[in-house]
């Protein structure tokens, strides 16, 4: 646990309450969080930056409303302290002590008057005399009083009053004085503490005294009595620290916050400051034992904040206590905001003091807070991802998951008319059924089996009736697919797709086709193959964590190469589908080494060209999907598509996936029907 860090549940009292319709919420599950972290994860390929960027931005519930995100928030904060920076100045807190005093100085100067009235008055010349050279004396020391506050309340300490009333209201404000800025050196330390009695102040420094010697201790390797501090001294602190780091860290933070207060003001006020408290606090055991306690702090905790100082500019001024509750909530204000910008994933976000939070930012940013904590932990319980040894991965269920997403969001996309031709939604046309069922999952053929789906609720529920059945009660039958098609996706990865923002409409269709092969069509065979400068097969697994690489070169020749090895070893249909923006610009020579040139020269484009001419001689059609193409690139691949026989889509990064999903739809559909007429 970080020191220095107030924003950190230091008790936690929870209370439950039965659910009566009233409560209001973010309505998130898991899967709802994943599904819009899907494109962050399939363009970044990166689990920890996709929920750092979804803690930056927020997330949205079912019903719209926004659960506020960091970048919010933090906004949210500057505005906070900029209001208070432009409302207030410190100036208040020397404003008031200073017009006391000439209020204390202006009773004075009244009372000289009227004896020297009542002198006049008395028909008496000489006291007449007497009274007059006195009351000049008197006035004349008046007007050289110190123009500082704590070299005129030193002044007037040494001065004989002739007022009873300016006495009692100097001796009045000097106790108030004295009673502040001890407070100031309580509040530092407790602020438990109010109207301080001389036993008060004597535990204290007793208390501080014991406290130094624990840290002596401590530095020495020995371990403190802390139950016997807190037994003795325990109502000095409200907080009820469970330890003595705890108590230290508090205790830091608020030597801290003063210490800012004196750093925001100019040298002037600081020097007042400074001099009243010489002037007024004659304990110089307590100011040795705070100045002690204060060095030893800031050694423990040095990012407590000790350099910290605000410019304030408002019309406003503060008095000192009001001053110092300023600069608390300054302070928190400061550490809030260290928290939420070093938070790098949820859990992070759990050592936030949500009541804090809510002060200063308002109900829904700590709801926000409180809800995107828990993120990870439904993302694991969900079965999702995993903490493997500190660092959170996806899971094959969460793999899927991606796939199926990209997959739905697709079909979403396509017309009625050209969903329709998804074979698939025609139940007991070009299957036989296998006898074993699976659970329903979105694009299956409902082939419901009934006797599983009525005890997979009842084993849900418990028994009872009616049965009430929940989609995730559903059973399918499986069925066997009497065509096996072998596929292979080669994915262009060259610097180019992502700098034509191609990149995640491609890994979302690559995502999307596995989820569809491999949930609807399981005797099918997919494999991918990625190629930039040089190609690589890619495991389905592998997927969501692939990005583009950062090289020239688009190298086509190698991609064939590898995905006519692959194709070798299956049988049934053979075909590559390949998705690229670029023109074949590098090849390998005989020697194994990479070839690069751009434009495209004629070596490349004749050693592409022949492994095209391979793969047709074995009957491999290749069906290309051109993304932004140029007219070199609509060449090139109109010689490929007359060498092959195989089929060009010119498209987009927004109909991509239509195109891709619907020619492998309706190249099943034909080899079903060819099938069938057989």
């Amino acid at each position: 646990m970080a020191r220095g860090n107030r924003f950190r549940p230091e008790r936690t009292h929870v209370t439950y309450s039965r659910w009566d319709g009233t409560q209001t919420g973010f309505q998130l599950d898991a899967f709802d969080i994943f599904e819009q972290l899907n494109d962050d994860l399939l363009y970044h390929g990166d689990l920890s930056a996709a929920l750092r960027r979804a803690l930056q931005e927020g997330l949205t519930d079912h019903d719209g409303s926004d659960m506020t995100g960091l970048r919010e928030m933090l906004e949210q904060l500057r505005d906070r302290r900029r209001e208070k920076l432009e409302q207030y100045n410190l100036g208040g807190i020397y404003d008031d002590i200073a017009q006391e005093l000439r209020e204390v100085v202006d009773a004075e100067r009244q009372s000289l008057q009227d004896l020297a009235e009542q002198a006049r008055q008395s028909g008496d010349a000489r006291r007449q005399e007497l009274t007059e050279e006195s009351v000049a004396n008197k006035n004349l020391e008046l007007d050289m009083l110190s123009p500082d506050l704590d070299g005129m309340v030193r002044d007037l300490q040494r001065y004989e009053f002739t007022s009873a009333e300016a006495q009692q209201r100097f001796d009045e404000l000097l106790d108030q004085l004295r009673q502040q800025i001890m407070q100031n050196y309580v509040n530092q330390l407790s602020g438990a503490m109010a109207d301080l009695s001389p036993e008060d102040l004597a535990r204290m420094k007793d208390m501080m005294a014991e406290l130094n010697h624990m840290l002596e201790q401590r530095q020495r390797g020995e371990e403190p009595d802390f139950d016997g501090f807190m037994e003795r001294y325990g109502d000095f602190f409200p907080e009820n620290p469970k330890d003595l780091d705890e108590l230290l860290e508090v205790m830091a933070q608020r030597m801290a916050a003063m210490q800012s207060m004196l750093n925001s003001m100019t040298p002037e006020q600081r020097a007042q400051l400074q001099g009243l408290s010489e002037q007024l606090l004659e304990d110089m055991d307590l100011r040795w034992q705070v100045d002690q306690l204060g060095a030893n702090l800031r050694s423990m905790f040095p990012d407590a904040g000790w350099n910290r100082r605000y410019d304030f500019s408002g019309q406003d001024p503060l008095d000192f206590a009001e001053a110092a509750m300023m600069m608390r909530e300054l302070g928190d204000i400061d550490q809030l905001e260290n928290l939420l910008r070093g938070a790098t994933n949820p859990g992070a976000l759990a050592e936030v003091d949500l009541d804090r939070a809510r002060e200063l930012l308002g109900d829904q940013a700590a709801a926000s807070l409180e809800r995107m904590a828990e993120l990870t932990r439904m993302l694991e319980e969900a079965g999702l991802i995993q903490n493997t040894e500190g660092r959170f991965e996806l899971t094959p269920r969460g793999i899927r998951r991606i796939g199926q997403n990209a997959l739905a969001e697709l079909f979403k996309k396509l017309d009625k008319d050209r969903f329709s031709l998804h074979e698939l939604q025609r139940s007991g046309i070009g299957h036989e059924r296998d006898y074993t069922t699976k659970a329903y999952e979105w694009g299956d053929p409902f082939n419901l089996h009934i006797e599983k789906t009525v005890r997979n609720a009842v084993r849900r529920t418990g028994g009872g009736t009616p049965v009430r059945l929940t989609p995730d009660d559903f059973e399918v039958e499986r069925t066997e697919q009497l065509v096996r098609t072998s596929t292979v996706l080669m994915l262009d990865l060259s610097l180019s797709m992502p700098m034509r923002d191609n990149f995640l409409p491609a890994k979302k269709v690559a995502m999307a086709l596995h989820a569809l092969i491999s949930s609807q069509y399981p005797r099918d065979y997919l494999g991918i193959v990625g190629f930039s400068e040089v190609a690589r097969e890619l495991r389905p697994d592998q997927l969501p964590e692939v990005s583009w690489d950062f090289v020239y070169g688009t190298n086509m020749q190698h991609g064939f190469q590898i995905a006519r090895r692959l194709l070798a070893r299956e049988t049934g249909t053979k075909q590559i589908l390949m998705i690229t923006d670029g023109e074949p610009t590098a090849h390998l020579t005989p020697s194994g080494d990479v070839f690069f040139n751009y434009p495209p020269v004629r070596e490349t484009v004749d050693a592409t060209l022949t492994e095209v001419a391979r793969l047709t001689r074995e009957g491999i059609r290749i069906n290309t999907f051109m993304l932004d193409p140029t007219p070199h690139l609509r060449t090139f691949i109109e010689k490929l598509t007359e060498l092959n026989r195989g089929r060009a889509f010119f498209t987009t990064p927004q109909n991509l996936g239509d195109y891709v999903l619907v020619d492998f739809l309706e190249h099943k559909r034909a080899l079903l029907r060819g099938r069938r007429a057989s």
